[in-house]
């Protein structure tokens, strides 16, 4: 799929189509997602920072991800993907292997071609978005020719041209060369793949190993004999979260670990596995990085086992400076369940006692917090009228509306937020159907009439574009 965040974001809102769209994290510590080819005209790509892509693009629209919407497409591709062959290799949401063979769909250079335009065709009806087809004799070569075909193209890699194809092309383009082997190369003298194909295998091996070396060496003879995996066995299950201002308390970084572990006992669950090892990460303010782990005795999917197995290994970890970044995951999986109700039931425990030390701790602040607004009533008595009952408003948090995301307003129908802030949030009311951009309104952000909405297909149903 071409630029596939941002050209979904694109097909959803019209007032977008053709301009600069950025999708990531718009906190202090965001990185770009995905930048629409408007946007990369300013040189903004992914895995950038969010604030330096914001320096090359100020007026680029910064959109926070919809992942829900961006799974459902996924979910359209693959299943026609699976039409073509059994063989389904996804390597994420927006790419995957296909083995045309083993389908029987294609035997020839004039039917692989006819699959890959019937292919792009059939995703832009179903999904609306453009997608690139690269064919090729193996999984390098076919990648490469999908890169060459972007935007929204076809190339096919004739067999007995990838050699030549390959020869001036950078050493980055091989699987496996990031900028580390990049620049051990180029120190090498060697920064083409027809330089790695002349150098000979022996110096390869002698400049990066044996198993690196010769992978590369066979690489840059277009030599991949990697077959197409239909499903890769899961090894771990994990999940974390980046804070945009350090943690510094102790007992929210306590806090954070334990609804850490619960999502990850939640996709555990979903997956239908469970785990032996529990891991804990923890990225601190000086960007040091600690990885604690703990291996039970049986496989679980309990979450107050997980939940207190994180929190121990948390304890070996200094957090005073500040953290930045949590994580729990679950490795060593399996597809049963160990009952260890000696493990469980002490677990369950820990985590009573936990809870009643958390208890006793709030049960003080309140005294605390009485006793201090006693104290202020005391004082004020004296100028408040006698029999007179002052009460203090009560202020609701202030609702969050992410920039890019679906809203419904119960007059204006279906938008999206632009922005939000100061107790305002401004949306655009249009829809993937509408014929022209919509019109902006702003609001408070506690308007009852404003609600979070689920994101429209991109392509309606024909029902849906039946005459109103």
């Amino acid at each position: 799929m071409d630029a596939f965040y941002a050209s979904a974001e694109q097909a959803a809102k019209p007032s977008l189509r053709g301009k600069a769209v950025v999708v990531g994290g718009l906190g202090p510590r965001g990185v770009v997602a995905t930048a629409s080819y408007e946007a990369r005209k300013f040189g903004v790509h992914s895995a950038m920072p969010m604030g330096q892509a914001r320096r090359l693009a100020p007026n680029a629209a910064y959109l926070v991800p919809r992942f829900g919407l961006y799974r459902e497409i996924s979910d359209q591709v693959m299943t026609l993907l699976r039409e073509l062959s059994p063989l389904v290799e996804p390597l994420s949401l927006d790419e995957a292997f296909v083995d045309l063979e083993a389908g029987g769909v294609a035997d020839d250079r004039a039917s692989a071609l006819a699959v890959g335009e019937r292919l792009r065709a059939d995703i832009k009806a179903v999904t609306g978005l453009p997608g690139s087809v690269g064919l090729a004799a193996s999984k390098m070569l076919a990648k490469i020719a999908s890169e060459e075909a972007k935007p929204d193209g076809l190339r096919l890699i004739e067999p007995g041209t990838e050699r030549d194809l390959l020869a001036p092309m950078s050493v980055r383009i091989l699987p496996g060369v990031g900028p580390a082997t990049g620049d051990h190369l180029r120190r090498g003298g060697i920064t083409t793949v027809g330089e790695i194909a002349g150098a000979g295998e022996d110096e390869l091996v002698r400049l990066l190993g044996k198993s690196h070396g010769s992978a590369l060496y066979a690489m840059a003879l277009a030599r991949d004999e990697r077959p197409v995996v239909a499903e890769r066995e899961s090894k771990s299950v994990s999940v974390e979260d980046t804070y945009d201002v350090d943690i510094h308390d102790r007992v929210r970084v306590r806090g954070e670990v334990a609804r850490l572990a619960e999502r990850c006992v939640e996709r555990l669950r979903a997956a239908g596995h469970s785990g032996r090892t529990i891991v804990l990460k923890v990225r601190r303010f000086d960007f040091s990085t600690l990885t604690r782990s703990e291996t039970l005795r049986g496989p679980t999917d309990d979450p107050g086992v997980v939940r207190e197995a994180a929190a121990r290994l948390l304890e070996s970890v200094d957090t005073t400076g500040g953290v930045r970044l949590l994580g729990v995951g679950v490795t060593g999986l399996a597809d049963y369940t160990q009952e260890d109700l000696f493990a469980q039931a002490q677990a369950q425990a820990q985590a009573e006692a936990v809870e009643a030390l958390e208890a006793r701790r709030e049960a003080e602040e309140e005294r605390a917090e009485e006793e201090r607004a006693g104290k202020e009533r005391a004082g004020e008595a004296a100028e408040e009228p006698v029999g007179e009952t002052v009460t203090e408003p009560v202020v609701p948090a202030e609702r969050r509306w992410a920039a890019g995301h679906d809203v419904r307003h119960a007059e204006y129908g279906h938008g999206w937020v632009q922005g939000s802030g100061l107790g305002r949030v401004t949306v655009r009311f249009e829809t993937p159907e509408s014929s022209a951009p919509g019109r902006v309104r702003t609001f408070r952000t506690d308007d009852p009439a404003l609600e979070p909405a689920e994101p429209l297909p991109l392509v309606a149903s024909p029902e849906e574009l039946e005459p109103r």
